[in-house]
């Protein structure tokens, strides 16, 4: 059974940074691509920062330059490194394992979500 725990969410104010974890396991993790998205109320979730099993990653216009996501194949972790925050950028933040391969954004492309964990920017 696949199972993503996220972690590291909080409160920070803007220009703040913050590191995202998701824990992956019950998957050969590094035959999958995995990606971050977020949600915040009445919206539907949006994709951030995509990465495949080999390191190549995709990020969304609104976090490039500010977000870097990586992976430890060993580790089974996929980290969602945040900076330059703004208050925009508050949200639940999910973790999620790609169905298909390298530049997917579309949610219905990823499956088996954790249960997020929370980010707030203060201004």
């Amino acid at each position: 059974q696949v199972r993503l725990v996220e972690s590291g969410g909080g409160l920070v104010q803007t220009g703040g940074s913050l590191r995202l974890s998701c824990a992956a396991s019950g998957l050969t993790f590094r035959y999958f691509a995995m990606g971050w998205f977020r949600q915040t109320p009445g919206k539907e979730r949006e994709f951030v920062s995509g990465i495949s099993g080999g390191g190549s990653t995709w990020d969304a216009d609104s976090v490039k330059g500010r977000a870097t996501i990586s992976r430890d194949n060993t580790q089974h972790t996929v980290n969602l490194q945040m900076n330059s925050l703004k208050p925009d950028d508050t949200a639940v933040y999910y973790c999620a394992r790609a169905t298909a391969g390298y530049g997917v954004t579309r949610e219905g492309a990823y499956d088996n979500w954790g249960p997020g964990t929370r980010v707030t920017v203060s201004p």
